[in-house]
């Protein structure tokens, strides 16, 4: 054989001999052991559950009016001879002070012709009661002249009346809500001289739905009589005054007792003492002023306080348990407002729930925890849950 021909045989063998060699000493090298791949979870805030007993304030809204309102109307006719100074929108008024004054001469005279009338049959009275005594007139004539006595007695009761009536005067102290008439302005029966209403209360109706009147306690109609009001829960009354919000105290006196046929609530009646603060140096509210209104409500007994965005949907929790794991939870919310919900039923004292929103939960999913004291009742994060977290959390 050619040396050249040697050369190209033997590099091939040695090629092979080592790839043999390689591959019988890989085969006695120990395989690596395989590592379990874990998904270590989203980081999630928790909160353990508490039981607890809440007071509920029940949110509604109205219209400040007045309780006592009264359309001033002539009792008498004649023409107006005087206005008081306060008798303008917006003027108060004492009680017993004099609005308006309607010409009184016709009514004076007729006053002075009713006691003249008086007297004369008390005259004829006394004499015929004389003659009577004497034998001298019959019973029937006696009983004529008590009679004519009596009409012209009750004759000058009417006519001090209508004198008195051309003073426009009520028996309360108030503010004029609109004038109406004038001065030198001839009225006659009936005709409206204004509009005015008692400052001493006013109320406010709130609407109250179904669901509401479970939470609250209305006075009942039995407990309300002529002689005043029920005593029911407390209100808190807010509006904003010179763009800053004040507040004023109101008491719940009664409800209407029907249920409004459009609007299916039931009103409630708050009441207001001294809202012009005529007797008081607080904040006046007045008539027409548009208020929210915080009702304190019924105590409720065991139930369990969660922030509102942890709930999705309208009742689910999750829950998460011993090995950190999602379970999707349905609940029964009691009652919900702006910032927590109430929970009747579903979940228990001691067990977590995830406050931390998370998008696409599922039951079993792994989770990583960061506790939260439950008296603290943080502030939920918006958004959706991520791994990793601050390094200054405990995290499990």
């Amino acid at each position: 054989m050619k040396p050249g021909t040697r050369k190209f045989v033997l590099i091939p063998g040695i090629i092979a001999t080592a790839l043999a060699i390689a591959f019988g000493l890989s085969q006695l090298r120990p395989e690596p052991p395989e590592r379990e791949e874990r998904n270590p979870g989203l980081l999630v805030e928790v909160m353990p559950l508490e039981v607890s007993s809440e007071r509920f304030q029940i949110r509604s809204q109205g219209t400040i009016r007045p309780r006592t309102q009264t359309i001033l109307s002539a009792e008498i006719s004649g023409s107006i001879v005087s206005i008081s100074p306060t008798f303008i929108a917006g003027g108060v008024f004492a009680q017993d002070d004099v609005l308006m004054r309607i010409d009184p001469t016709n009514y004076t005279v007729a006053v002075d012709k009713s006691e003249a009338l008086v007297k004369q049959r008390r005259i004829e009275y006394d004499g015929a009661a004389q003659l009577r005594s004497q034998g001298y007139r019959a019973e029937s004539e006696l009983a004529s002249a008590a009679a004519n006595l009596a009409a012209a007695q009750a004759e000058l009761v009417g006519a001090r009346r209508n004198l008195e009536r051309t003073y426009i005067r009520l028996p309360y102290e108030g503010m004029v809500l609109s004038k109406e008439a004038d001065i030198g302005q001839f009225v006659s029966v009936g005709t409206r001289l204004g509009v005015v209403f008692a400052t001493d209360r006013a109320e406010v109706r709130l609407p109250l739905t179904d669901q509401d009147l479970g939470f609250v306690d209305l006075p009942l109609a039995a407990e309300i009589s002529g002689a005043g009001a029920g005593s029911g829960p407390l209100v808190e009354l807010t509006a904003i005054q010179r763009g800053q919000p004040v507040t004023w105290d109101a008491t719940i006196v009664r409800s209407e007792g029907v249920v409004d046929e459009r609007s299916r609530v039931t009103y409630a009646v708050a009441e207001i003492l001294d809202p012009y603060q005529r007797h008081g140096n607080g904040v006046p509210l007045p008539i027409g002023t548009f208020v929210g209104a915080s009702i304190e409500g019924s105590a409720v007994y065991d139930v369990i306080r969660v922030p509102r965005t942890a709930v999705r949907g309208a009742d689910q929790l999750l829950v998460v348990d011993d090995e950190n794991r999602i379970q999707i939870r349905t609940v029964t919310v009691l009652r919900s407002d702006t910032q927590f919900a109430y929970i009747s039923s579903g979940v228990v004292a001691g067990e977590r729930i995830a406050i931390t929103a998370i998008e696409a939960p599922v039951n079993g999913m792994p989770v990583r925890t960061i506790d939260t004291a439950a008296t603290a009742m943080p502030v939920v994060r918006e958004g959706v849950a991520a791994s990793g977290g601050s390094e200054a959390s405990r995290a499990q």
